[in-house]
């Protein structure tokens, strides 16, 4: 009942199923995984596509005639699989130029730098077929601010974005560039760290149509916000371009779990919301197998990350479709006429009534059933209820 089929448009980034198990204080324990092999892997387990940054293709410093061997292998495998490419993204945190910025860079031969690879990128991706460009500003931000490029970065960071816009028009390419905030890690500060302040930035471009949000499970979580409103404000701006999907526990480190590993109750509505809200972009599962695990706990993280969400999916259905939730909604979305007729576009007329409004004493005292709605959902998670 559960197994992934490509019209679910799950994706995998060849930085996640391909991670080696590197972390801060331990070396790989994993080998790297060749990218055509990911793709044939991912396709066996029911893949809609595969995303990737441009040096987890093609890595820095291969010589020409490596990379055209390279991307015929990786072209191949895309053809026999029927796998696509939706997004790519180039890295701009890994190279040490990048230590204080890339894009913005006080440095302009650095943020020259970031701009050629992100224009490299953008010609990778459209030879892959991808439509959809992520930009993390990872290392856009500060631990010092006596240098006043706060002042600055913005001017930078949105002349970067506007050359990418104008380079994809006018080569045809026809992107839409998702912007990915994150409130921690890995600068002391990120300059851009939440949706809100993303949407925002995106209302200063020369194109704003062309730029939306890719919102990322555990970047919210991390910090303590929740993500499922994150999501919601991005898809009422009609900015939910893309959106990476993991789980992570509050406060620690960018974690990158499986999807639903931690917080149930969240990923729920998360899924609950992305499959009634009219979202038709990919389902990218932007984590990694545990370090614990070999290859093949690394397929298994793959498939577990779709399994859950197609339960979930199913668990959401269920839950809107049964007649006690249906009931508390209708009398918790109240619908009388008296004072919805003083409500909406602004009239004289509506603000004089408005003034001379007396709100009903039982207003004041009535319970909205909040409690048993919820116990509702959690039963539905927990299966007791069909």
């Amino acid at each position: 009942m559960y197994q992934p089929r490509p019209e679910h448009k799950f994706t995998f980034g060849l930085w996640t199923v391909g991670n080696v198990g590197r972390d801060p204080f331990g070396e790989a324990v994993r080998a790297r995984l060749e990218p055509d092999y990911v793709v044939y892997k991912l396709a066996e387990l029911g893949a809609y596509g595969v995303n990737l940054h441009d040096e987890d293709l093609i890595p820095r410093g291969t010589p020409p005639a490596e990379r055209e061997a390279i991307l015929r292998r990786f072209k191949r495998a895309l053809e026999e699989t029927g796998l696509k490419v939706p997004m790519v993204t180039a890295n701009l945190f890994s190279d040490p130029a990048f230590k204080d910025g890339a894009l913005t860079s006080p440095d302009p031969w650095v943020r020259a730098y970031a701009l050629k690879k992100s224009l490299e990128t953008l010609d990778l991706g459209a030879e892959l077929g991808a439509q959809i460009y992520v930009v993390w500003p990872g290392r856009e931000g500060a631990e010092v601010d006596a240098t006043g490029k706060v002042q600055r970065a913005w001017d930078w960071f949105r002349e970067a974005l506007n050359f990418l816009a104008a380079y994809s028009e006018d080569r045809g390419y026809g992107y839409r560039f998702a912007l990915e905030p994150k409130p921690n890690e890995p600068r002391g500060d990120i300059y851009l760290p939440t949706v809100g302040s993303m949407l925002a930035l995106i209302g200063t471009l020369e194109q704003p149509q062309l730029f939306g949000l890719n919102p990322e499970f555990a970047h919210e979580t991390m910090a303590g916000l929740n993500f499922v409103h994150a999501v919601a404000q991005a898809l009422d701006a009609g900015k939910l371009f893309h959106i990476d999907l993991n789980d992570q526990r509050m406060s620690r480190f960018d974690q990158d779990l499986r999807f639903g590993a931690e917080n149930l109750k969240a990923a729920f509505f998360l899924v609950d919301l992305l499959e009634h809200s009219g979202y038709t972009g990919p389902r990218h599962f932007d984590a990694h197998a545990l370090r614990t695990e070999d290859e093949a706990g690394v397929w298994a993280f793959a498939k577990g990350c779709m399994r859950t969400y197609l339960i979930l999916k199913e668990k959401a259905q269920a839950f809107r479709a049964d007649p006690e939730v249906e009931a508390l909604l209708a009398e918790y979305y109240q619908a009388d006429p008296e004072p919805l007729a003083l409500l909406g576009r602004y009239s004289r007329e509506k603000a004089e009534k408005l003034k001379g409004l007396a709100l009903p004493e039982a207003r004041r005292s009535r319970g909205y059933a909040l409690e048993a709605l919820d116990q509702l959902a959690v039963e539905h998670l927990l299966g007791v209820r069909g």
